[in-house]
């Protein structure tokens, strides 16, 4: 507490300094907050603007469903999304797809790669779950959605993340890039750089809270991309966005994300909301055992987005599902050559193939073996022969390498000589 004397001038002071930390710090009203445009940065209105735009109307051509056979029925249209993407968590499978590659404004889904990673940072020891944060004046200065931190507390990594992504805090997402990074411009480097790692061609990142800049814009494949490398390598992401709620410093939020309140089986990922953004959502889900991913962007309101969300999952878990159609070691075919020894030498699948298949696909799955030429000086167990195709009515579904389950090496003169006067009879 600051104490003042009597002077008139000082007292003056004084008040004016209570009311900008009122300003500054508005822990009473984190829940008014928490009902406006999340992301919206503090600023003049004629910044605002050149900021964030009005939400174009949604256009571009109709969805598609890359891996629909005859039967399988229309992906949504979800006329109102911007842009849309719904893919397998487990193959990276696109299963239906509205401009997956449209340029889009990501307001606070810019806060994946920032959990990215602080959970890269925690994996390669850099960071602790529990260390202790700093909270410099910047992150307590960020507009827009907070978890209302202060210079004056103590808080940890893992508490930082679960502001950051239940309650979308601006604060907590600068306070997380100085501690993996130093400063907010290093760790927007690393975001970029990262983006590039994960082939996110269409996503160039600004900031790490994904408050409104020139040049901030992702894609809703993108979006899905990250997604799934989030939950394929740092899993217990999952175990914080599906909490509905977060009390830190007594101060209870409510996710952001509108599909938890809905569907049991939601158990993350991220919203994002600006002006120019819209409302959207990236959500995954798990049913039966397999995760989808599905990213809108756009969305005119949060029930609106919500329910395009609920309609490409029900729409994936419904007529799609995951077959495993090469197995690793399994002998698919074998190759046959005069010239080695042995003559026939065994075939398969290099790895073991699981790929997303329409539940209307004939059960029978078509494979398909092209061998190469064959090396008549010798063959290596494990080396590449050919390749193995995997479709079904009609379509492909899965190319993998061949490879020689056993080796061969070359014959005598005497058994070719011998092999060759078999034929010939």
């Amino acid at each position: 507490m600051i104490a003042f004397r009597s002077s008139s001038s000082l007292r003056l002071t004084a008040a004016a300094l209570l009311l900008s930390a009122a300003v500054l710090i508005p822990r009473a009203d984190a829940w008014a907050a928490h009902g406006k445009a999340r992301d919206a940065r503090p600023t003049p209105v004629a910044a605002n603007q050149a900021a964030a735009s009005p939400v174009a109307a949604p256009a571009g051509p109709p969805p598609t469903a890359p891996l629909a056979v005859a039967g399988v029925p229309e992906p949504p249209l979800l006329p109102e999304m911007a842009s849309y993407v719904l893919i397998d968590a487990e193959t990276g499978a696109v299963i239906a797809a509205k401009v997956p590659n449209k340029e889009w404004p990501p307001a606070s889904l810019t806060k994946l790669m920032t959990a990215f990673l602080t959970y890269q940072a925690v994996a390669h020891g850099t960071l602790k779950i529990d260390q202790v944060v700093p909270i410099s004046d910047a992150a307590w200065h960020t507009g827009g959605s907070r978890m209302f931190v202060s210079p004056a507390m103590s808080v940890t990594v893992d508490q930082l993340l679960h502001g950051l992504i239940i309650d979308s805090g601006n604060d907590a997402a600068v306070a997380l890039a100085q501690a993996v990074a130093g400063n907010q411009a290093s760790f927007v480097t690393m975001m970029n750089a990262e983006a590039r790692k994960l082939g996110l061609t269409g996503t160039e990142y600004m900031n790490p809270d994904g408050l409104p800049e020139p040049g901030l814009q992702t894609t809703a494949m993108d979006v899905a991309t990250l997604s799934r490398a989030i939950v394929t390598r740092y899993p217990q992401f999952l175990k914080v966005s599906v909490e509905k709620y977060y009390t830190f410093d007594n101060i209870r939020q409510r996710s952001w994300n509108p599909v938890l309140f809905k569907d049991p089986t939601v158990d993350g990922l991220k919203t994002g909301r600006t002006d120019a953004a819209g409302h959207s959502i990236d959500a995954t889900a798990l049913r039966n055992g397999r995760r989808l991913i599905a990213v809108v962007l756009g969305g005119p309101s949060w029930t609106v987005s919500s329910n395009a969300i609920e309609a490409l999952l029900d729409y994936g878990f419904q007529f799609y599902t995951n077959k495993v159609v090469t197995t690793a070691g399994k002998q698919v075919g074998a190759l046959h050559e005069a010239m080695l020894e042995p003559e026939t030498v065994p075939v398969g699948a290099a790895k073991t193939m699981t790929v997303t298949v329409p539940l209307l696909a004939p059960t029978a799955m078509k494979t398909t073996l092209a061998l190469d030429p064959p090396a008549r000086k010798g063959i290596a167990a494990g080396a590449r022969v050919g390749t193995i195709t995997v479709s079904a009515g009609g379509r492909t579904f899965a190319t993998v390498p061949a490879v020689a389950l056993a080796g061969a090496k070359p014959a005598g003169i005497v058994t070719r000589l011998l092999r060759r006067m078999h034929k010939a009879l």
